[in-house]
């Protein structure tokens, strides 16, 4: 934006232009055009006391020399700090800083000087009210020249997110796992050449940015300096305070032939991908970047039956840890869609499945949900039902009787209290996969449960049973069990016993 005197001084040269003669033809009319000047000069006056009263002696802050980004993939978060070089004159000097039509977090917009700490101070940020998406520094210098200054705000609309390609060996004992990056920017600003962090934790904050971004200004300036920065400044801020060094250092591009790659550095409990050089990230703009590259990432097959987890289906899963022994665990796995891919014997490749997972921390488990086998037979087989030891309540009395075969008379004037409800079980699998499988089943029952079987179950928890076998490569068998369920006056608990056949 121009400043007042600038704007005064083409407004002048303008009107002289219009009202000075230029060929002796035009002498004629010198006259007329003096005897109009005081009425221009009036109307000049009247234009540079506008013009100054909007923008007396303002400057806007130029064009960056570096930006740096710092995204957070689990918050509609980033952090941006700008570094630009301003002209300072001895004195006041205010700065304008503007945020048309982009998202912004006008709380969190901060100044700070980079160089010449001592002859240069902040004196105070003012919000006009005729221009809410646009600030004023008022910055005193006690030197003429130029001062490198550093802009930091939060904004929202800028994400990143990651996914995966596992290739499973034909054997299905390791696999290959590359990572890729993402980043999307909606934001309304374009970032030129700018350096990329990408984080991976759990930022906690008390407001969203995006509910900060679209308050009022008149909102914002009720909430109080303390209380803004509290809202998001202090969750960020200090989850990044140990990386000033990095924040702060130099920024050079890298070789324009050298391939884009993700450094990783671990801070506290987040992890940030720095993406080496710069890239340009312009509104509307996304663009997907190599992360990591694993090979022979041991996996591990095993078949479940989870109803709450996976529906009523046996399905196979691809089990792998993120740990140092599996080339992983030097960062957590962010969030992502991991696309499973079978290399065949012949050198194909075949797809498997995708499936879009949480963040996996350092040595945890990565479990990746393959679907149902074609080459394993599931089906739950029902032999037998019974209703066991109906007891009755005789009538006019708290009196319970239990019916067995020696007592078989029941009273017109009893009513049934309780029974037990008997079910066997015949559990088939058929393994035509070529090779064992693993086999783990939990089934959870409500009420007053007795499990019975020789599969040695164990108790996931008060109401779920679990166990685990092997199946033989071309076997078909049925794995037995019976469940009793105690009903009315026999039930007295919620919870499942298990007992040996």
């Amino acid at each position: 934006m121009a400043s007042g005197s600038s704007l005064v001084a083409r407004s002048a040269i303008l009107l002289w232009t219009l009202y000075s003669p230029t060929s002796h033809s035009e002498k004629r009319s010198m006259k007329t055009s003096t005897e109009n000047l005081p009425f221009v000069l009036a109307a000049l006056l009247v234009f540079a006391g506008v013009a100054r009263a909007e923008n007396v002696d303002l400057s806007t802050v130029p064009k960056r020399d570096t930006v740096q980004l710092t995204i957070y993939n689990s918050e509609d978060l980033t952090l941006v700090r700008e570094t630009r070089s301003v002209s300072f004159k001895k004195g006041d000097n205010p700065l304008q800083f503007s945020w048309v039509n982009t998202r912004i977090d006008p709380s969190s917009v901060e100044l700070r000087f980079l160089d010449h700490t001592d002859d240069v101070e902040l004196l105070d940020t003012t919000f006009p009210h005729a221009k809410p998406q646009m600030l004023y520094w008022n910055v005193r210098s006690e030197f003429v020249g130029r001062a490198t200054i550093e802009i930091s705000y939060f904004t929202s609309g800028i994400t990143w997110s990651a996914d995966y390609v596992m290739i499973a060996n034909p054997q299905e004992t390791k696999a290959d796992l590359t990572s890729y990056v993402r980043v999307f920017n909606q934001s309304g600003e374009d970032y030129e050449d700018a350096q990329v962090r990408l984080v991976v934790g759990v930022v906690n904050l008390v407001e969203k940015i995006a509910e900060l971004a679209n308050m009022p200004m008149s909102q914002v300036g009720q909430l109080g300096a303390k209380r803004r920065k509290d809202y998001a400044l202090r969750a960020m801020r200090e989850s990044v305070s140990n990386a000033e060094g990095a924040f702060s250092a130099p920024m050079a591009a890298a070789a324009p032939s050298e391939p884009k790659q993700v450094i990783k550095e671990g801070l506290s409990e987040y992890f940030i991908f720095t993406i080496d050089g710069t890239e340009t990230v312009p509104n509307g703009w996304s663009k997907r970047m190599l992360s990591f590259a694993a090979e022979d990432v041991p996996i591990k097959i095993q078949y479940r039956y989870r109803p709450q987890e996976y529906g009523d289906q046996l399905v196979k899963l691809y089990l792998m840890a993120n740990d140092k022994e599996s080339d992983l665990g030097s960062t957590p796995l962010p969030d992502g869609v991991y696309r499973t891919f079978h290399a065949t014997e012949g050198g194909s490749l075949r797809y498997v499945a995708a499936e879009e997972k949480k963040y996996v921390a350092i040595g945890d488990k990565c479990e990746l949900n393959l679907g149902q086998d074609k080459d394993v037979i599931w089906e739950l087989i029902t032999r037998r039902t019974a209703r066991e030891k109906l007891v009755m309540k005789m009538h006019g009395a708290d009196v319970y009787r239990e019916l067995d075969g020696d007592n078989l008379q029941i009273d017109v004037r009893s009513s049934v209290a309780g029974w037990q409800d008997h079910v066997w079980y015949g559990q088939r699998v058929a393994n035509a996969t070529g090779k064992p499988i693993e086999l783990e089943v939990r089934r959870a029952y409500s009420g007053d449960v007795t499990f019975l079987s020789g599969l040695n179950p164990t108790r996931h928890d008060n109401n779920t049973v679990q166990y685990t076998t092997t199946v033989a490569n071309g076997q078909d068998i049925e794995l037995d069990y019976e469940v009793v369920t105690k009903q009315g006056w026999l039930s007295k608990q919620n919870r499942v016993e298990i007992q040996a056949k």
